[in-house]
C-alpha cells in the first residue's frame, strides 16, 4: 500500500515542480507600466497637496468650484478664485486671485494674513491691470467683460488671471462670459495649461467655449464650474473630437514642461477641499 502511495506521490511531482517553475519564471506583468506610459496619461503624478513639489514642476490641486491650489518647488501657494474658504488647514497662501461675477468666486473679507489679494475688477468699466512678480512666479492678467445684473455689459469687470512659473505659462479662464478678442487673446499668449469653467451657460455656451479651447491649443485642459456629472459629460463630448479625454478621480496633478501630453488633453479633476493629511 505504501509502495503504490509512493509510486502515486513521485507521479505528481513532475506537475507540482513544473508549476512552480512556471510560478517563478512568469514575466512581470506590465499593465502598470502601459497604463502610466499611455498618451495622455504619462504625466499625472499622484500626490497629496501637502507633499513636496519636485524640482521644475508645479501641483495643481481642485479645490472646489473655480477654485486651485497651485504650488511651486520653492514653496509658493496660490489660490485661483478665492472664496475665504479652502479647507480645514491652516495655509495662508502668498497670492489668492478673484472675481466678482459671482460670490462664488471672491470674499469681501479676505484673511489679512494673506501677502497679495488680486481682485479681477477695478473701477467700473476701467479694469485692473496685475503684474505681480515674485521671483519664482509671475502673476498677471488680462481683463474680460462680464455681464451686469441688470443684463448689460461691464466693460473689464474681471479678468483671466496667468501664472508663469516653472516655464509653464498656466491660465484660469475665470468666470468668462464672452468670447475673447484678438488682443485679449494676443495679450494671453500661449498657454500650456488652462483652467476651464464648462457649465454651459453661466459662462459662455459650451459651442463658445470649446471655440476659445480650440484657439488657445493649450497642452493641457482642466474643466471647472461644472455643476453636475451631466454638464461635464456634454463638454467631455463636445470636445473629444479634438482633443484626447483623460478621466481620472484624481483631485491634484503634478505638471511640468517635460511631461505635457504631445496631443492637446482635457484631464477632469475632483474638486476636494483641503484637509490634514
Amino acid at each position: 500500500m505504501f509502495r503504490l502511495f509512493l509510486l502515486a506521490l513521485l507521479s505528481c511531482l513532475p506537475a507540482a515542480l513544473s508549476a512552480q517553475a512556471q510560478v517563478q519564471t512568469r514575466q512581470p506583468s506590465h499593465c502598470i507600466a502601459i497604463a502610466d506610459a499611455a498618451p495622455g496619461l504619462e504625466y499625472i503624478q499622484k500626490a497629496s497637496w501637502s507633499d513636496a513639489v519636485p524640482a521644475d514642476t508645479v501641483r495643481i490641486s481642485y479645490i472646489a468650484h473655480a477654485s486651485f491650489l497651485i504650488q511651486t518647488h520653492g514653496g509658493l501657494n496660490a489660490v485661483t478664485d478665492y472664496t475665504g474658504f479652502i479647507g480645514t488647514v491652516p495655509l495662508i497662501p502668498d497670492v489668492v486671485t478673484m472675481n466678482h461675477a459671482h460670490e462664488t468666486h471672491w470674499t469681501t473679507a479676505p484673511d489679512p494674513a494673506i501677502p497679495h489679494v488680486l481682485e479681477g475688477w477695478g473701477d467700473f468699466g476701467l479694469g485692473v491691470q496685475h503684474h505681480l512678480d515674485l521671483g519664482e512666479m509671475l502673476v498677471r492678467n488680462v481683463s474680460t467683460d462680464i455681464r451686469s445684473r441688470w443684463g448689460g455689459v461691464e466693460t473689464n469687470g474681471n479678468s483671466i488671471f496667468v501664472f508663469e512659473v516653472a516655464g509653464l505659462c498656466i491660465g484660469h479662464l475665470g468666470h468668462l462670459h464672452h468670447v475673447p478678442t484678438d488682443d485679449q487673446f494676443a495679450a494671453l499668449g500661449r498657454l500650456d495649461v488652462v483652467m476651464a469653467p464648462v457649465d454651459g451657460g453661466n459662462t459662455l455656451p459650451l459651442a463658445d467655449m470649446i471655440a476659445v479651447l480650440k484657439r488657445l491649443k493649450s497642452s493641457l485642459v482642466i474643466p471647472m464650474h461644472w455643476f453636475s456629472g451631466m454638464a461635464l459629460d456634454e463638454f467631455l463630448a463636445g470636445i473629444s473630437p479634438d482633443f484626447e479625454v483623460v478621466r481620472t478621480e484624481e483631485s491634484s496633478i503634478e505638471v511640468s514642461l517635460r511631461t505635457l501630453p504631445t496631443r492637446p488633453t482635457v484631464l477632469t479633476l475632483m474638486p476636494r477641499y483641503l484637509i490634514e493629511p
